[in-house]
């Protein structure tokens, strides 16, 4: 595992914030090692006869892992290389293109430590699709609620990684009624291409009950719903084309700039090409 310490900014940090998390430290779960992630690898570290230096190498990678329990993510869930070849010559896509939006929706990781998908839970989207059921959001709204429903998006409530879950859970808890659950997995983007829940029979699965299960199987399963969505939203002339700013639009929305989504794309198709 790769050394890390404060103000290092990686993919492994992810893990080593699930970790953390599993063993209790309410953290931000973010690839950031922030001054929060440093005290808390400095209190594991003192509780647990390891040197306090807020560096985590070799030993303090073995003892957390240690003291997770089955943290590892099952090698058979994972993407191999052919099976992204096979999709870019299935969808007549350069290979480089399609491993830059798999880097950049999920950083190449579509299970999370504890062997489930990835998963981002919009809280402005739960609002819609209860509005969709016939429940009104509002007689839901309240200071208990507030961070799993809210009318206008917001990233004030995003806790990241394993804890996405704990949002996903309050929010089927909200009412008794199966729609809340049904509501609650559409609100979820899933898996290594972040597909929203809501998309699900559109293409093609029976419900979005359907379609979290396929999410729960393997990234396979997540590449296949990437190419359904592509086919379905009329994305891949964009992606052939490279046209980095139609894509984001048609993948992320409008406001695909504020988070630079086309220059992200654009630079990490750069990368794979060498």
């Amino acid at each position: 595992m790769k050394l890390l310490k404060y103000n290092t900014k990686a993919p492994e940090v992810l893990a080593l914030c699930e970790l953390l998390y599993k063993l209790g430290y309410p953290i931000k779960i973010s690839d950031s090692f922030s001054l929060e992630v440093d005290a808390a690898v400095k209190d594991f570290q003192s509780k647990n006869a390891l040197v306090i230096d807020g560096i985590v190498g070799i030993k303090t990678w073995a003892v957390l892992l240690q003291k997770n329990s089955n943290p590892i993510i099952s090698t058979d869930k994972f993407l191999k290389e052919s099976d992204l070849i096979s999709f870019a010559d299935q969808y007549d896509l350069e290979l480089a293109a399609v491993k830059a939006v798999n880097e950049i929706e999920s950083s190449g990781k579509g299970f999370l430590i504890n062997n489930k998908p990835k998963i981002l839970f919009e809280g402005h989207i739960f609002w819609n699709e209860l509005e969709k059921r016939g429940i009104n959001p509002n007689s839901y709204y309240n200071e208990l609620s507030k961070d799993i429903l809210y009318p206008k998006w917001t990233r004030t409530y995003y806790l990241g990684g394993v804890r996405e879950y704990d949002r996903l859970n309050e929010a089927i808890s909200l009412g008794t009624d199966v729609k809340f659950k049904d509501a609650a997995l559409s609100s979820a983007s899933w898996g290594s291409f972040q597909i929203m829940g809501f998309h699900a029979k559109n293409l093609g699965y029976t419900d979005v009950n359907d379609f979290v299960s396929k999410m729960e199987t393997n990234e396979g399963e997540h590449l296949k719903a990437f190419g359904k969505f592509l086919e379905k939203n009329g994305l891949l002339v964009h992606l052939r084309n490279k046209n980095w700013g139609n894509f984001a639009k048609g993948y992320n929305g409008t406001g695909y700039k504020q988070n630079k989504y086309d220059e992200k794309l654009a630079k990490a198709y750069a990368k794979y090409l060498n």
